[in-house]
């Protein structure tokens, strides 16, 4: 009851808080553009399943990179500042799409994706403890799924956008590359007008989780064992690789959707790419309805419920059941829904002076999505698509294990 009494934000916060949530839409577009762009890319440039798998490889695999710099130039130069690497990083990776395109270079898109997850990396890393601190620790919980949610309306509107652009005119045996040049050349200029736009936003100070000294350890973000190091913080080291199983199974659960709906839907490539949209839609929902239930279950009780849901999906699309299979795969993505955030801020908790090194580290196990779809590429090439889904049940164990018992908080 306590934490329905500890306000969601402060007035103060209000341009901020919306600035800064718009920031988790604009990655979630990225991201699961990203998806569609795998499929694209097996078309125009010839490439197995499992060799498009470097689509995630390099994106996901710039945040074991990028973690640990995001963090400390954001605790040297502060949120703001974050926010702007982050944005001029995207932006850049965009722009390199362009040359890409006119090479046909498969390495040369990955060095632009790198750089892309780079900045994506960086406005994770940041974007989390920024929401964080924009009001009462007890309500950091529905503060990061809030603004989680409008990344799931980012995440609806990548496939939407990649779909039409780049898999609505798919021609067999085509090389053509130039609706991706448009299309991330778009992109990058848009993401530079949102830097610029941030860059005259004046922040507040924020609730400084360094300096807090109050009392209730439940509503500061104060710091328990402050003699201990950040990994000796068990909730803390458990959040790091739930994070890391959790971004695992959701890269290759979303990165051979696509590959699901033609080949046991019988879908063609922009149909698949469409009901991409609903996929995202079923996130969306999940993080909406997960806030407002946050406000009478505990954070870590719904996460291990839903952790629970997807090991169930999963054994379902794993069976190949046609309608039912589909169903099950669509409703992955609602349990997926508060995860990312739900461990974030659990991870976070109590932290103290070590939260944005923490955040850098919470971060880096997004670098599980740079393997997983190796690995469900490499299972759905030699045994078929649906059976890759059994995969993902292991990241759901170990999300599950956090949830209900290593998310406490120790002194």
């Amino acid at each position: 009851m306590e934490q329905q009494k500890a306000a969601f934000t402060e007035n103060r916060f209000f341009v901020t808080i919306t600035f800064v949530t718009s920031l988790f839409m604009f990655w979630g577009i990225a991201i699961t553009m990203a998806d569609v762009l795998n499929k694209h890319f097996q078309h125009t440039l010839s490439l197995s399943r499992t060799q498009s798998a470097f689509v995630q490889f390099a994106v996901f695999g710039a945040y074991g990179v990028m973690g640990i710099p995001a963090g400390l130039f954001m605790k040297k130069f502060g949120y703001k500042s974050g926010v702007l690497l982050g944005l001029s990083l995207f932006a850049g990776g965009a722009f390199l799409f362009i040359p890409a395109a006119n090479l046909s270079s498969f390495a040369f898109f990955g060095m632009a994706l790198f750089i892309l997850g780079c900045g994506l990396s960086t406005l994770e890393t940041v974007a989390h403890p920024f929401v964080a601190s924009l009001g009462d620790q007890r309500t950091s919980d529905q503060r990061i799924n809030f603004a989680q949610a409008f990344n799931a309306v980012g995440a609806m509107l990548g496939p939407k956008i990649g779909s039409y652009f780049l898999l609505r005119n798919n021609v067999e045996g085509s090389t053509d590359l130039t609706s991706v040049k448009i299309l991330y050349g778009v992109i990058g200029a848009v993401i530079l007008c949102v830097a610029i736009s941030f860059a005259m936003v004046k922040v507040p100070d924020t609730v400084d989780p360094h300096a807090t000294k109050g009392t209730d350890a439940d509503a500061a973000n104060v710091d328990l064992a402050p003699k201990k190091s950040l990994f000796s913080h068990r909730h803390f080291s458990w959040a790091v690789l739930a994070q890391f199983f959790n971004v695992a199974a959701q890269a290759g659960t979303w990165a051979f959707f696509i590959n699901y709906g033609h080949e046991k839907m019988g879908f063609s490539d922009e149909v698949a790419g469409n009901y991409m949209v609903l996929f995202m839609g079923m996130m969306l929902a999940g993080r909406f309805i997960g806030t407002f239930l946050m406000r009478f279950i505990a954070p870590n009780k719904l996460l291990a419920a839903f952790a629970l849901g997807n090991i169930l999906m999963c054994i379902i699309v794993a069976q190949d059941l046609g309608t039912i299979s589909f169903v099950a795969l669509l409703l992955i993505n609602f349990f997926f829904s508060i995860m990312f955030p739900t461990i974030f801020s659990l991870g976070l908790k109590n932290l103290g002076e070590k939260t944005q090194q923490g955040a850098s580290f919470i971060s880096m196990g997004v670098v599980g999505g740079a393997f997983f779809p190796f690995a469900m590429g490499f299972v759905a090439d030699h045994h078929g698509v649906a059976s890759a889904y059994y995969l993902p049940i292991i990241c759901y164990a170990v999300i599950f294990l956090f949830g209900s018992k290593f998310y406490k908080v120790k002194a």
